[in-house]
């Protein structure tokens, strides 16, 4: 099937990043308050209870969630038990900034996944437009200021960036494989609970190993009610629902690249938080990011 970048799709993978990026700037101020596994517990456990009056197809006879489980459970695992869990361990120690310009390196691992497992082709305005994404990011880092980039150094929450990274970019390309009830995958909310219900014990799993190593102390108050709320409905049902739709029209390559979108997102965020304006370097940086896009989608 032949994918084509229309603005309809464009709008629907630019969601996702704006959500996530909140979801990085939240993660980042909730960290004292509960730790980064039970976070994603709660966080999950609380859509789950959303889609399931959403998704009833999911318990319909022949729905094929039971009878697929294996890929139901593999796409639990990555993109709701490890991908999260892990850039909620990577905002202990890392910035929102630095997070998700680790994650920017998406369309690089979803170009190598895709090739080494899936035999996607690997095109050169495909390369040109990662690097010109990337670029962009860079830009977010160091300020507008290059010699900035010396400076730069990786914290351990980078490295579980990395490895969240990689997680989601094989969820992105399983994501893609028609191997679903057509009545599942054509309703929505059914085909994110299935995902969503496998996910929660993964992430329950995680938490129970986070409970017995690291114990849990969760300063409950209203504004981390209010956390869990956005976490839950934003960055995990609204922008995995616009991420699976947006996916099927564009694709996993492609589609990659909206993930640059993020920091720049988070930045802009950032600077709201602490009352500044922003500068003229983020927008150099959208340019970059966005003909990055453009290039790739030629």
């Amino acid at each position: 099937m032949k994918r084509v970048l229309t603005l309809s799709t464009a709008l629907l993978l630019t969601v996702p990043p704006l959500l996530w990026a909140g979801n990085a700037i939240v993660g980042r101020m909730v960290r004292d308050a509960v730790p980064p596994m039970t976070l994603n517990l709660l966080r999950w456990s609380i859509a789950l209870l959303v889609l399931v009056p959403l998704g009833r197809a999911v318990f319909a006879p022949g729905s094929g969630v039971l009878g697929n489980w294996r890929r139901y459970s593999m796409l639990g695992l990555l993109g709701i038990g490890l991908y999260n869990s892990l850039q909620y361990l990577a905002l202990q120690s890392s910035t929102p900034i630095n997070v998700t310009l680790v994650a920017s390196g998406m369309p690089v691992w979803m170009l190598l996944v895709g090739k080494l497992f899936y035999q996607a082709p690997v095109k050169p305005r495909q390369v040109g437009g990662a690097l010109l994404s990337i670029a962009g990011v860079l830009v977010v880092l160091c300020r507008g200021d290059a010699g900035q980039l010396a400076a730069l150094r990786l914290v351990p929450g980078d490295l579980y960036m990395i490895l969240a990274t990689i997680a989601w970019s094989f969820y992105s390309w399983m994501l893609m494989q028609q191997r679903d009830v057509p009545a599942l995958r054509a309703d929505w909310a059914a085909f994110l609970l299935a995902q969503v219900g496998y996910g929660v014990l993964w992430s329950a799993a995680l938490s129970g190993a986070e409970w017995a190593f690291a114990g849990v102390d969760v300063a409950w108050s209203w504004p981390l009610a209010a956390a869990l709320l956005y976490v839950a409905l934003g960055p995990a049902i609204l922008a995995m629902r616009c991420w699976g739709a947006g996916l099927q029209k564009a694709g996993p390559t492609l589609g990659a690249f909206f993930i640059n979108l993020t920091p720049l997102f988070a930045a802009l965020f950032s600077s709201a938080f602490l009352g500044e304006a922003p500068h003229l370097y983020h927008a150099l940086a959208f340019a970059l990011i966005v003909g990055g896009i453009a290039v790739s989608a030629r």
